[in-house]
């Protein structure tokens, strides 16, 4: 039958462990020294050694061919084999995804009190055990902390966070780190020496790369690339094509467009890449990896492009991580870099200072940048379907307002005014497509508890855009924290109001001056 590299090759004593060197010495210590603790808690990134030294604590503990506990079991009895197999009946794995309830706990503590079957302790390893319910950690709570002499509670998780202090307190916590690249490297020649498998020093630097120093990924990740060229010789290229990832002549490419800001042929870019069927987000991070690597090569990219181009992408991937159409991450790239570039202490090809919050530019980038957005979103009927309810929608609850207009408090739009610069900043701090969607809004007025935001009469795309609910909801809740107010918004344009607004300014004047109209100009 055949088994993945991964479990073929999983490590069967301590001296296999690839890194965690510190959370070993601990262990082989208490094991040497038979000062095993009660209930161990195990934290770090998945696929670094958790499980596996679980089990050989399990192995130290049970071996039959040593006269005590040991931290060098054979790995030939029948215990370690038994172990090694996962049928062991002292020790026992449990997976708390699928076993988080209370009933389940409950069942636990009741078989806890049967002795060990052959060997000197039983084995509790409770995987992911964040999973657990709150009832099913407070009903564990007491066996972790008295639990029987002949029973040891193993802990693994991936999100330390979501333990409850009151569980952590009772357990011997270890953090277990990423594996470094040069031991992820040196399993992985050591695998494809064994089995016979030639592959460069570029293509397992890949492979580290995307396995974010896990060694269980770094290997189904091997096995991936090697199962695409059965008995070939590997080399980076084939390694690239059979993960899927970005070729360097095309980060290339868009590195330079960047550089020359041309901003039209950054989004054409864009849009050719994702025609040609590439994942933009595999895009952006492999852009990203592309400019952490520059740091190591003699380029004249100045370090602080560098590294604001790095934040600007990881914040455009976790600001827009649930839109549906990709193409936008790309471009609210550009529209970062290039704000970067421009408020930045350090330009991409310049030294020059410009520090401050410069609307006029975002202005810019808005009209260069944003209006190809517009131009690819408007034709989606999804959108503009959207747009239309909302628009719908919203003059409903004008309907509603004015109903309530004696119950409905209203407010100085001085308020607003004078305080539009910090929401317009607020916004912005709450999502950068928002921010660019408001820039050249501005409040107008206040009735019945609801704010009139003026729009420049070619920003119609703009002012239906912010009343989808979603969007909507965050931008009323930036005005109310920053002006202390309780209103809801609606929009329009200059040219729907602007007539209107004059008569009512004349008329004002009048009624508080005294006189007539004599000619208007």
């Amino acid at each position: 039958m055949n088994i993945t590299l991964y479990r073929k090759y999983r490590p069967q004593n301590f001296d296999e462990i690839a890194g965690q060197e510190f959370v070993l010495r601990a262990i082989k210590n208490s094991l040497r020294e038979n000062k095993l603790s009660h209930a161990y808690l195990f934290t770090g990134p998945r696929g670094v050694g958790k499980t596996t030294i679980a089990r050989l604590i399990a192995k130290g503990v049970n071996c039959l061919n040593s006269e005590d506990v040991t931290d060098n079991p054979c790995g030939e009895c029948e215990n370690c084999r038994e172990i090694s197999q996962g049928i062991s009946m002292d020790m026992i794995e449990i997976d708390a995804a699928s076993n988080r309830g209370i009933d389940e706990i409950r069942e636990l503590k009741e078989k806890i009190n049967y002795q060990p079957v052959k060997g000197r302790k039983k084995i509790y390893i409770i995987d992911e055990v964040h999973m657990l319910t709150k009832e099913a950690f407070n009903a564990l709570l007491k066996t972790l902390e008295e639990p029987p002499s002949h029973v040891i509670f193993i802990l693994a998780t991936t999100e330390i966070d979501k333990i409850p202090d009151t569980v952590i307190s009772r357990c011997q916590r270890y953090d277990f780190l990423p594996i470094d690249k040069e031991d992820i490297k040196k399993l992985l020649k050591n695998v494809a020496e064994k089995e016979n498998i030639t592959i460069d020093d570029a293509s397992l630097d890949l492979i580290y790369r995307k396995s974010e120093g896990s060694a269980r990924d770094s290997f189904s990740i091997f096995e991936q690339v090697v199962s695409n060229f059965n008995n070939e010789e590997i080399d980076i290229t084939k390694t690239q094509n059979a993960l899927g990832v970005v070729p360097d002549v095309i980060l290339e490419e868009f590195l330079n467009l960047i550089r020359e800001s041309d901003k039209e042929k950054l989004v054409d870019f864009i849009d050719k890449i994702w025609e040609d069927g590439l994942i933009i987000e595999t895009f952006l991070k492999d852009f990203s990896y592309y400019l952490k690597e520059q740091f190591k090569k003699k380029t004249d990219l100045p370090v602080n492009f560098l590294l604001d181009a790095i934040s600007a992408i990881f914040f455009t991937l976790n600001e827009f991580k649930y839109e549906e159409d990709k193409r936008l991450l790309g471009y609210v790239l550009i529209h970062e870099l290039y704000k970067n570039q421009k408020n930045n202490s350090q330009s991409i090809n310049s030294s020059e200072t410009v520090s401050s919050f410069d609307k006029n530019y975002i202005k810019e980038v808005s009209s260069d940048i944003y209006e190809k957005v517009i131009s690819q979103i408007s034709k989606n009927p999804k959108i503009a379907s959207l747009a239309s309810t909302a628009e719908t929608q919203e003059k409903e609850n004008m309907e509603k307002a004015q109903k309530s207009e004696s119950t409905t408090k209203d407010y100085d739009i001085s308020i607003f005014s004078k305080n539009w610069e910090k929401v317009l900043l607020g916004i912005r701090k709450e999502s950068v497509m928002l921010g660019a969607l408001v820039i050249e809004s501005f409040p107008d007025r206040v009735e019945n508890g609801v704010l009139h935001i003026r729009f420049p009469k070619e920003q119609k795309f703009h002012s239906e855009q912010i009343l989808l609910p979603e969007k909507k909801a965050k931008i009323e809740k930036v005005i109310n924290h920053i002006c202390n107010s309780d209103i809801t918004i609606h929009t329009f344009l200059e040219s729907e109001n602007s007539q209107n607004e004059e008569d009512k300014f004349m008329q004002n004047a009048i009624k508080f001056f005294g006189g007539e109209i004599l000619e208007k100009k």
